[in-house]
Formats: C-alpha cells, sequence, structure tokens
C-alpha cells in the first residue's frame, strides 16, 4: 500500500515537471538563440525535450522497482560504454590481403563505442537498454534498431525499449488507451529485417503534427497519470525477473 501512495505521488511530481519544462523550453530556445537561428533554436528544443524523457523514464524505472518490491540498492543508471568489437567473419572475407593483414596486427583497435539514452542494471548486469525520443518517425527508427542490434551481439537477453513523447511512425502507437496496439504497416516492415524485439512505449496521446509542436501555445499536450502508469506496468513486466 505505501509503495502505491508513492507511486501516485511521484507520478504527479512527473506531470508536475513536465508541465513546466515543456510549457517553457519555447521561452528558454528564443531566450537563447533567438527564433531567426532555426536550426540551433530546434537544437535547443530537441535537447531540452530529450533530456526530459531520460528524466522521466528513470523516475518511471524506479517506481516499477519499488512497486515490484525491489532493493533501490541493486538499482543503477550508470551508463558504461560498451566496445562493439568487429566480427572475426567480416575480417575472413576480406578479398583485400593487405587489409585483413593490417587489420589483424591491430585488432585492438576495431571497435565500435555504443551507449544507449538509458541503461537500467540490476546487481551491476545490464537487463534493458532504452532509447528516449522526443518522438520517433520511421527514418529515426532505423538507426534505433541498428544501435540495438549491436547491443544485442553484447548482451542477448538485455530488453530493448524505446520511449517517446510523440509517435510520428504511423498506425496506432499513439493511441495508448487501446488495450493492444496494432503498430503501422511501415514500422513492422522496417522492424521485420531486425532480429530486435523492440518495446515501444508512447507517452502522449495523438499523432505528432510538425507544425503543432507541443511546446507551443495552443498545441500543448497532457500527460495523464494513467498512460504514466501503464508505461510503469511495462517496466514491472521487464524487471519481474529480477526480483
Amino acid at each position: 500500500m505505501e509503495n502505491k501512495k508513492e507511486t501516485k505521488s511521484e507520478i504527479k511530481g512527473i506531470i508536475r515537471a513536465y508541465n513546466e519544462l515543456v510549457k517553457g523550453i519555447d521561452l528558454k530556445a528564443s531566450n537563447q538563440l533567438g527564433d531567426e537561428n532555426a536550426r540551433a533554436y530546434g537544437g535547443v528544443l530537441r535537447a531540452g525535450k530529450g533530456k526530459l524523457v531520460e528524466s522521466i523514464t528513470r523516475e518511471l524505472i524506479e517506481l516499477a522497482w519499488s512497486e515490484l518490491g525491489g532493493d533501490p540498492k541493486r538499482l543503477s543508471f550508470e551508463k558504461k560504454t560498451i566496445k562493439i568489437p568487429i566480427k572475426k567473419e567480416y575480417i575472413e572475407e576480406m578479398e583485400n590481403p593487405d587489409v585483413k593483414k593490417f587489420i589483424k596486427e591491430n585488432l585492438d583497435k576495431f571497435h565500435y563505442n555504443f551507449r544507449a539514452d538509458v541503461h537500467v542494471q540490476i546487481d551491476e548486469k545490464l537487463i534493458i537498454g532504452i532509447e528516449c525520443k522526443a518522438y520517433t518517425e520511421n527514418a529515426m527508427l532505423k538507426r534505433i534498431l541498428v544501435d540495438f542490434t549491436f547491443l544485442k551481439q553484447i548482451f542477448p537477453s538485455t530488453k530493448n525499449v524505446l520511449i517517446q513523447l510523440e509517435s510520428q511512425l504511423g498506425g496506432d502507437y499513439f493511441d495508448i488507451a487501446k488495450e493492444i496496439t496494432h503498430g503501422s504497416y511501415s514500422t513492422h516492415t522496417i522492424m521485420s529485417y531486425f532480429d530486435v524485439d523492440l518495446i515501444i512505449i508512447t507517452l502522449l496521446e495523438g499523432e505528432r503534427k510538425v507544425d503543432k509542436a507541443i511546446h507551443k501555445k495552443g498545441y500543448f499536450k497532457e500527460l495523464k497519470k494513467e498512460n504514466l502508469e501503464k508505461a510503469i506496468k511495462v517496466f514491472k513486466e521487464i524487471m519481474s525477473d529480477s526480483i
């Protein structure tokens, strides 16, 4: 019962922070850069919303872990750089002997450094990799799936999650109240080419409209407690095996 009270209180805090930050992002960006610098202005907005989603995500995970009765000391968000090594098959199949020789002689230098936006660790074991977005469209989704493909090479059992404020993926990803989300034709087609079981969580209802940004007056979207509770439920299901 105490955990439920804590969750309700924390959810109210998340919503309050969201309201204050999103309504203030446009003013902050304008003050820093001026509306005439559209590209830089957009960058400030994306950074502001991105950090907001990361912060909300960590709060939701902590609440989910608490509701499961997990010891907070076992939970960590330490974001270690993951070194993805070069594939040995790639080297062996190379036709140029000089390049192959060069790679083999410098094998320890051939890796790709990877980090997700949020790393969820239980007992220092990575159990969830999360990408946090203000919104996602399918061109961005391809990059996310590539990154999680890399992650799966090192941590095959790690769950992969995309959490977004708004969806621009098409289909019904924005219809949070539905019991079952069917997704979109294009998104499922893209995902079919990757061996990644991606869990998509959307926090705001309604498909994203480019000309109706939520930080602009008149287009603000409410972050509802039931949407946060649904996200917490998803994280509880993922972490339940770690209790």
